[in-house]
């Protein structure tokens, strides 16, 4: 296990109804030693930030192709901060122009990886920038 007990949230806000991809980062990270939840598809960005804070995780991995990322994102990135998480790296990746690469890293989202990404160099990522939020 090289994941030190990371747990790691993948989730698909809105409306977005293909999960192909989400899903093959899930078995990646797992496959690399992190613990990972997924929320499912369609979810709100209260149930995202909820299941975050509930699970405990040290990140949370939005996945999204319908464009709607400008507005979904801040509005997770605001709730984590209302519920005191906002330590928690929040990463993102699908359909993700890079024209709103800056705007994402000001709200607070740790990266971006577009289509292209490997799935080694997301767990790798994880690797060398995330801690665990709590010593055990």
């Amino acid at each position: 296990m090289t994941g030190e007990n990371i747990r790691v949230l993948i989730a698909k806000p809105g409306l977005d109804g293909h999960d192909r991809g989400a899903k093959v980062i899930c078995r990646s990270l797992r496959d690399a030693g992190y613990e990972v939840i997924y929320t499912g598809i369609r979810r709100t960005p209260d149930e995202i930030v909820n299941t975050a804070v509930q699970e405990d995780v040290d990140v949370v991995g939005l996945s999204i192709l319908s464009g709607a990322h400008n507005v979904l994102f801040p509005k997770i990135m605001d709730l984590l901060k209302e519920k005191g998480a906002d330590d928690i790296a929040v990463i993102a990746g699908g359909i993700i122009p890079d024209k709103d690469i800056p705007f994402l890293k000001k709200i607070g989202i740790s990266r971006t990886f577009l289509p292209g990404s490997s799935t080694q160099d997301i767990a790798d990522w994880i690797k060398k920038n995330v801690r665990k939020r709590h010593n055990e």
